[in-house]
């Protein structure tokens, strides 16, 4: 979502909406809450952790754009926009937790949390009411998939809700610096996370980057662990590759071994990743071969913006641009695989 001036942000015109019910009724799911919980820039609803449904009335006088993004710089909805005079409702379903970013990360701000944005945000109306039938697609990863808590680090898995349209949540319990090991060993990540997971749930895994030391047995086991235990709560497990570091060749091509994530013990990540997703019987999601055929095509400079090597000279973690990116191929992946329904993904 693109950053926006506080100048076009006080310009913001709040038209008559809903009414605001008292919380209590809410956090029971029987009757919305609206309007009144907004400023110029921002909305804010005392609710309990749990996942919502929220629909939002977007338009004004004049030409608007409005995008929307939540709790810990998550992208919520992309930036639409409406004709002059003329309202586009969208909704999206989200969910709310504590803590609200990565999982060993500091809590946030309690409720739900909202930002309007935008390069002319124009927001009419709004409708927050508990989720019913919702399905969660959670993210268990490292720091190329959370929600990173500060410009100008981004995950994909912070990007991805803005792809989703109502009825389906992201659930990101990805969180920096984990691996294999530590993820199921740390009883805030995997032990967490599990007994959420219910029938139906996507939950896709994607850890690699910090198994720098983890030998090939150890990285399969972990790894089947992992995909025994969403299917022991009804879940589906969903291998994904890792996406790629930014380390090219002279001749163009990434380098075999740090881009492509083979570790200093010889282990190819990726090609484990492939051999437990086909034994196991378990979708993949090859990350690894999308970023590495995008990267390569935009060459040693174009690819830059993916990343932030501009910012950071960083050449693993991806700015909001390359999250965004890289979030859109896994949208696409979740589409051709049917592993979520259609209809339920926005795709312009």
């Amino acid at each position: 979502m693109r950053r926006f001036n506080i100048a076009v942000l006080a310009a913001l015109t709040l038209t008559v909406g809903l009414t605001a019910v008292p919380a209590a009724q809410a956090h029971g799911g029987r009757a919305p809450l609206g309007i009144d919980n907004c400023t110029a820039t921002a909305c804010h609803f005392d609710v309990p952790p749990g996942t919502y449904d929220v629909e939002v009335v977007l338009g004004g006088d004049a030409e608007s754009s409005t995008g929307i993004s939540g709790e810990t710089r998550r992208a919520l909805l992309p930036e639409t926009v409406a004709p002059a005079g003329e309202r586009v409702v969208r909704s999206f379903t989200v969910d709310v937790r504590t803590p609200e970013g990565e999982p060993t990360g500091v809590a946030g701000t309690a409720g739900l949390d909202l930002a309007v944005g935008g390069s002319a945000p124009a927001l009419a109306d709004i409708r927050v009411t508990r989720a019913r039938h919702a399905r969660q697609v959670f993210l268990v990863g490292d720091s190329t998939v959370c929600d990173q808590p500060a410009d100008p680090y981004t995950g994909w898995g912070q990007q991805l809700p803005q792809y989703l349209r109502r009825g389906v949540s992201v659930a990101n319990y990805a969180d920096s610096g984990e691996s294999t090991v530590t993820y199921l060993g740390n009883p805030l990540l995997w032990a967490t996370v599990q007994p959420l997971i219910r029938p139906g749930d996507l939950v896709l895994v994607q850890l690699a980057h910090n198994d720098k030391t983890t030998d090939e047995a150890t990285y399969r086991a972990n790894l089947e662990t992992l995909v025994a235990g969403v299917r022991e709560k009804g879940g589906r497990p969903v291998l994904v590759t890792p996406i790629v570091r930014r380390w090219f060749n002279a001749d163009g091509t990434l380098n075999n071994g740090t881009a492509l994530l083979v570790n200093g013990l010889g282990v190819d990540h990726p090609a484990v990743i492939r051999s437990v997703a086909a034994t196991q019987e378990v979708p993949l999601i090859d990350l690894t071969a999308k970023t590495k055929a995008l990267v390569e095509s935009l060459g040693v400079e174009g690819s830059k913006a993916l990343y932030l090597y501009n910012e950071k000279r960083d050449n693993t973690h991806t700015s909001v641009h390359g999250a965004t990116v890289y979030a859109g191929l896994v949208r696409d992946e979740l589409v051709a695989q049917h592993l979520v329904p259609r209809g339920t993904v926005r795709v312009g």
